[in-house]
């Protein structure tokens, strides 16, 4: 149970902040300073030796019911241990995040739980809230992707997104296949536990010249590029008995894929310049002096480094050169770990009771219509959708999350 729980305004209990990753879920109550728990977001069932992932895209709507339901108990009955019917709850979501997903999820904690109102939270521009600002490009690298998206005066400029498949699972699968093939132990019982774990803890981002020297002898055409001088090899306990040897060249070559640029020349770094050239030539220069980065991949030793230094490699090349007049990027410090920092976002917009209850989505308006707008809906909603049935309307907000006073 929260801290000074009942104390202040009105005694209303704080609400659930939930924010469903692909890889791991953190939740806990709004107005703390970090998540009760963080878990994995699977559930096990007993006909399937492995897990089941709880954030899928491409099932049946039903199936999709029956994990969120069971994920979403365990997290108030083994972890959280309060009422559902009791508090809000607020969902950090991605701008990505399908709308037959939302759909579900708003059924099964309407309909299962019973919560009284229900809020989605776009992940980027609740992060903007733990460093009080309202401009800011921000990254999120995350398991399944990296998705950038620029906000100006918190309004998110959908328009200027950009996305590509280069996250933790792309590192875990570039590993998997670098293990299986130079390792000196078998990893096939362990290997789908072990790889998230021997990706943090031996794994790392090295600096954009090694980085450099690293890509052209891996994509060695003419055989003259040489190898930088690789990092120690390390012993890797699996369990009680087995130990993997993680070879050097391993740990600082996996990650390179995120900024490896492909065919079409775009990496993590390309991400981000690509979509501040989008942006309106006025709000670049802000935009580009102030950048965030979250997400459980940018935690790896090394990588905010060498965004940075990609970034001012790359900015000198004509494409970017004559589109971007600034050369100044600087990368803020969230009060949180990266893969914490919409979370955190979420709490303290949660602990905002009187802007929570006129932003959430009642359970009564929900019970009559049977459907949730979409957050990236500029436009006021209709005063009906957005209050509790019976009660006086709340004042008038000038746009949906503004983060403006």
């Amino acid at each position: 149970m929260p801290l000074y729980e009942g104390l202040g305004s009105g005694g209303e209990k704080t609400a659930v902040v939930i924010d469903l990753g692909q890889a791991y879920t953190k939740c806990g109550f709004a107005g703390e300073t970090g998540p009760r728990c963080i878990i994995p977001s699977e559930i096990k069932k007993p006909d399937v030796s492995k897990p089941v992932k709880v954030v899928q895209y491409n099932i049946n709507t039903e199936e999709l019911y029956s994990y969120l339901k069971e994920f979403i108990h365990m997290l108030y009955f083994r972890h959280l241990l309060v009422n559902p019917r009791d508090r809000r709850v607020v969902i950090i979501e991605s701008v990505l995040c399908p709308s037959h997903f939302r759909d579900t999820l708003t059924r099964v904690l309407f309909k299962h739980f019973e919560v009284p109102s229900v809020l989605f939270a776009p992940s980027h521009l609740m992060s903007l809230l733990t460093l009080g600002i309202n401009s800011a490009m921000v990254l999120d690298c995350g398991y399944a992707e990296s998705l950038v998206l620029p906000i100006y005066e918190g309004i998110p400029i959908l328009s200027c997104w950009g996305s590509l498949p280069l996250g933790g699972k792309a590192i875990h699968k570039e590993l998997e296949y670098q293990l299986l093939e130079q390792c000196t132990v078998d990893t096939g019982l362990a290997k789908g536990q072990s790889l998230p774990s021997v990706m943090v803890r031996t794994c790392f981002v090295s600096d954009l010249q090694r980085g450099l020297k690293i890509q052209a002898a891996k994509f060695n055409i003419d055989g003259s590029a040489e190898r930088p001088s690789p990092p120690p090899d390390v012993d890797y306990p699996l369990d009680g008995e087995k130990i993997l040897h993680v070879v050097g060249p391993i740990r600082d070559s996996v990650v390179e894929i995120l900024f490896e640029q492909d065919n079409e020349e775009t990496s993590v770094a390309t991400l981000i310049l690509d979509s501040l050239v989008q942006c309106p030539i006025d709000t670049r220069k802000q935009l580009a002096e102030n950048l965030v980065v979250i997400g459980g991949t940018a935690m790896l030793p090394g990588f905010l480094h060498r965004l940075m230094a990609e970034i001012r490699h790359l900015v000198e090349k004509p494409k970017y050169k004559e589109a971007l007049a600034t050369k100044t990027f600087r990368i803020h410090t969230p009060p949180a770990k990266s893969n914490c920092v919409a979370w955190l976002g979420g709490a303290i917009f949660g602990a905002l009771q009187d802007i929570l209850g006129s932003r959430s989505v009642s359970k009564e308006y929900y019970s009559q219509t049977g459907r949730i707008p979409d957050w990236c809906c500029l436009n006021n909603p209709p005063l009906e959708m957005m209050f509790d049935v019976g009660k006086a309307p709340p004042p008038l907000m000038k746009r949906a999350f503004s983060t403006e006073k």
